[in-house]
């Protein structure tokens, strides 16, 4: 074997161990703080919004992403994005059997549930940017998209309803905070 590649065996082979430490140092600290599993989905980029907040992270991965209050009575939704621009997506929404039902289901259990929405933009490991909107103004982004969508007759493969809350609209409704 060639002098480069043992150094090239040798910083893979330190480098994937330091990986491997990483990653379970990561698990175990998220056990310890009972924050769940950090490479669940984007969990672990909800666990560093509401550190970055001094949110209470949520105990399940359903529902709430975090609280805002120590009695955590106060949910929230938070959203990130790795884009250039900021933007929030809503995916996976379950259909309800007409829209007045699906309306309240919105309103009541899926996005209006949510005082506040956060949406941050992160640049590798780090939050760039951060929003806060109150979900009045969500809904008001979100519904008309999710409307359209839900009147489809062609619905695709998957019914599931989805829309994204645009940089423009954003900016123009959010309070930044970051």
């Amino acid at each position: 074997m060639s002098i480069i590649a043992k150094s090239l065996t040798i910083q893979y082979s330190s480098n994937t161990e330091l990986f491997s430490k990483m990653f379970e140092k990561m698990y175990n600290l998220c056990a310890e703080e009972k924050w769940g599993d950090p490479f669940s989905y984007a969990r672990s980029r909800e666990i560093y919004m509401a550190n970055t907040l001094g949110h209470i992270i949520a105990p399940e991965y359903s529902g709430a992403d975090a609280y805002e209050d120590l009695e955590m009575k106060i949910p929230v939704e938070y959203k990130s994005t790795i884009c250039s621009k900021p933007s929030a997506t809503y995916n996976g929404i379950s259909v309800q059997p007409t829209w007045e039902d699906q309306m309240s289901y919105l309103i009541n259990k899926k996005i209006g549930c949510y005082p506040r929405h956060y949406f941050a933009r992160f640049n590798g490991g780090k939050i760039v940017e951060m929003y806060c909107m109150e979900c009045d103004k969500v809904l008001e982004g979100l519904l008309p998209k999710l409307k359209k969508q839900y009147n489809k007759i062609n619905k695709g493969v998957d019914p599931r309803l989805g829309a994204q809350l645009t940089e423009k609209y954003i900016i123009e409704h959010s309070t930044k905070i970051m």
